[in-house]
């Protein structure tokens, strides 16, 4: 850390990070050490480190990605556990901010409400309302050259949560998994968890090593596989390599895998779909109905859930878990009646029942006067929106880690400021060809994508308008191609 950024001064700032997560931390590390110059300040609406990875809390919390890919290719991951858990990757995300000094440059506490462009100043004036150690809130502005903003893509607020007709009727608990009471004691307790995609398949095995019995419930099943919950691979490599040798070959070794294997379930997807059925039958054993684990899209059209060691498949093999593909008519007062008029009892209810996406953390954005609706702008190249100037947004890979796109928006933000500083450029902005047709953000059929549509912004069906899901593409076209492409513009 220089000392020009360890002894921050009053705006205009450089660059306004929003978010302190993996995301917002990694943006801070390039800025340090690629444009050691630029002065910034991190704003983080919690009073901790970690986005997500603080946010969540309940039993089993881990990544569905390896930590070989989610971690970053300059900082090695050196835990036992290719599928970290939540606390491990918090504690990574913590010796990132350390290491580069970004812990020094954070602002806990501030929500970050509005955010407005100048076209006269070419400036960012962010509101944002801090609160102090009684909660009592009160309106900050700062000033910013360019805004980063790495707040990630769901409500920290409140998540999906749909009401079940007579659900008063239930006499236990009902919780929500971004939302876990730190408190309860489910031990010998029967718990149905309502879901089918990642929350439910991490809490199910997490669960009942304490719980009497443990229901998973789904409305439709996800496609579930096994992953080694140790990389051997890695490991091995770690001891005959340098750690940074080992860790990049590690890296490269599993994107090329996830890039290989991901095509093939594109191409020929009845074969995968298969392939993946059969590897949960020879798990779960003959007696489980594999309607269970068939989904009716295909693979890929939703990001497949990943279960470490096969944990859920052991459990629902030695009958300490179960599964139950149905829908639900009502609460009862003992639990769940199914449509099929099968009544599933509980203690507890979890209702798993997945994310609320929103724009830019709820930011409200205005450019010299006039509102932005995200959903109306256009994606430059994944990391800009059409029209609006000096901005970056972080949107990490539906099909890959999220640390994988998050690397290289932070070192293309550094290309192009450090374009801008050569060329004497004060605004970059990407501007909008009316003759490119548009298309969904992203090609994902999942229930929180597909409730979120109108609020995201739109893709283009030509480049540089396209979002890539594929780490090879953009590391072409984000790292290596020209900066000044005549669609981005500047002043």
């Amino acid at each position: 850390m220089n000392s020009t950024q360890e002894q921050f001064q009053p705006s205009p700032l450089d660059v306004l990070i929003i978010g302190a997560g993996l995301s917002g931390i990694g943006a801070a590390h390039a800025l340090t050490d690629q444009c050691p110059d630029k002065r910034y300040l991190i704003l983080e609406r919690r009073r901790a480190i970690g986005g997500t990875w603080d946010l969540f809390r309940y039993p089993g919390i881990r990544s569905d990605s390896d930590m070989y890919t989610l971690s970053y290719s300059y900082k090695p991951w050196t835990g036992r556990k290719a599928i970290a858990d939540g606390p491990d990757i918090k504690r990574y995300i913590e010796e990132l901010a350390e290491e580069s000094g970004a812990i020094h440059n954070i602002r806990f506490q501030r929500r970050v409400v509005s955010a407005s462009w100048s076209s006269e100043d070419a400036l960012w004036t962010v509101t944002a309302m801090a609160a102090d150690e009684a909660g009592q809130e009160h309106e900050e502005q700062y000033q910013a050259r360019f805004l980063s903003s790495c707040s990630g893509y769901y409500s920290y607020d409140e998540g999906h949560r749909p009401t079940f007709p007579e659900e008063e009727a239930f006499g236990g608990q009902i919780i929500h998994p971004q939302f876990w009471p730190e408190d309860l004691d489910y031990t010998g307790k029967r718990v149905v968890v309502i879901g089918s995609g990642a929350t439910a398949v991490t809490l199910v095995p997490a669960m009942t090593e304490k719980a009497a019995h443990v229901t998973m419930l789904q409305r439709s099943p996800s496609y579930v596989v096994s992953r080694p919950q140790t990389d051997g691979i890695a490991r091995s490599l770690q001891t005959v390599l340098p750690l940074p040798l080992a860790h990049r070959t590690t890296r490269w070794k599993n994107v090329l895998l996830g890039s290989f294997f991901y095509g093939v379930a594109r191409k020929k997807p009845e074969m995968f779909r298969q392939r993946l059925i059969h590897m949960v039958q020879t798990q779960v054993g003959s007696d489980v109905d594999m309607k269970h684990f068939s989904p009716s899209y295909k693979p890929w059209d939703q990001r497949l859930c990943a279960v470490p060691d096969g944990d859920l498949f052991h459990d629902v093999r030695a009958r300490r878990a179960s599964m139950v593909t149905n829908t639900i008519e009502r609460f009862t007062h003992k639990g769940i009646l199914l449509s099929s008029g099968e009544e599933l009892e509980a203690d507890i209810i979890v209702t798993a029942t997945g994310l609320k996406l929103n724009a830019l953390g709820d930011v409200t954005l205005t450019v010299d006067g006039e509102p932005i609706a995200f959903g109306d702008c256009m994606s430059y190249k994944g990391m800009m929106l059409s029209d609006i100037p000096n901005m970056i947004v972080t949107f990490g890979y539906t099909n890959a880690s999220w640390t994988l796109k998050a690397e290289l928006t932070s070192d293309y933000t550094c290309r192009l400021l450090r374009y801008m500083d050569r060329k004497g450029h004060r605004v970059a902005v990407p501007r909008r060809d009316p003759t490119v047709g548009d298309r969904p953000f992203l090609d994902f059929t999942s229930g929180y994508v597909m409730r979120a549509a109108d609020i995201l912004p739109r893709q283009g069906d030509r480049a540089p308008w396209q979002v890539h899901q594929n780490y090879l593409k953009d590391k072409l076209t984000i790292q290596y191609s020209r900066i000044d492409d005549g669609v981005l513009q500047f002043k």
